[in-house]
């Protein structure tokens, strides 16, 4: 199996890439050119074992090459906008692109050094008004996503604890999470914490009403999957050291 190493340092130095329509947007050390191949699911599977995961908007690409592990992702609409178009949005010029917005958010939380996955390379296609957007991220290895976990068994004290503190450290620098619930928070087998899915995320000006709005919207995440799952690890206990870990 042929490798492909794209392999980055710890400090990611954006560069920016254009061809005819296309954007693209990826750290300067990586070791191979990047190509509008790398956004095609179908060109990995040629060196790599490509897995598909999800469905509808939440739909992306396990990547397992010899040397390291992907999710790509194709930017996808939800709801009643997915009806109009499933994966086109409204060009308000590249720095406003979804995709361009999340690579640099993630970029800059990998410069802090918090626990959210590095970003690789994104794509930006551009159709007159309109453009469609891939996102290539390193994959956290062996996590498992908090609202599976809980499905199977109990997190004790100080792992909510851990959680509470990794999301206050995001909002110490005032990095915004659009969709923070349990979905996209992974659990790694040594008990780290890590944050995912930077979608519409952003850098706040200032500390603000926002941190706690953050914070409940994950609470409310929870209180909504125990209600769907008969069981569903959750109590009121978890829900006070999740709080004593965030105000710590």
């Amino acid at each position: 199996m042929q490798k492909k190493t794209v392999a980055m340092s710890a400090t990611i130095q954006p560069l920016t890439s254009q061809v005819a329509n296309q954007y693209m947007i990826y750290d300067a050390r990586l070791t191979q050119p990047v190509s509008a191949q790398w956004f095609s699911a179908a060109y990995w599977e040629t060196s790599a074992s490509v897995e598909r995961v999800g469905t509808g908007r939440g739909a992306a690409w396990f990547i397992h090459t010899q040397d390291d592990a992907y999710v790509l992702r194709h930017y996808r609409r939800g709801g009643l906008m997915a009806k109009i178009s499933i994966d086109r949005y409204v060009w308000r010029g590249l720095d406003r692109t979804r995709a361009w917005r999340e690579w640099q958010l993630l970029a800059y939380i990998q410069a802090c050094g918090l626990a959210a996955p590095a970003p690789v390379a994104a794509r930006v296609v551009r159709h007159g008004l309109l453009y469609t957007a891939d996102i290539l991220m390193r994959r956290i290895a062996d996590s498992v996503a908090l609202s599976q976990y809980l499905q199977q068994l109990p997190l004790y004290e100080q792992g909510w604890q851990a959680i509470g503190r990794c999301i206050r450290e995001f909002h110490d620098r005032l990095v915004y999470h659009a969709d923070l619930n349990a979905h996209n928070i992974l659990l790694n087998k040594q008990g780290k914490v890590y944050l995912i899915d930077f979608d519409k995320g952003e850098r706040k000006p200032a500390p603000g009403n926002w941190q706690q709005a953050n914070l409940h919207r994950l609470l409310r995440s929870l209180d909504k999957l125990q209600k769907q799952h008969k069981t569903f690890y959750f109590t009121a206990a978890d829900r006070a050291a999740l709080q004593a870990g965030y105000a710590a």
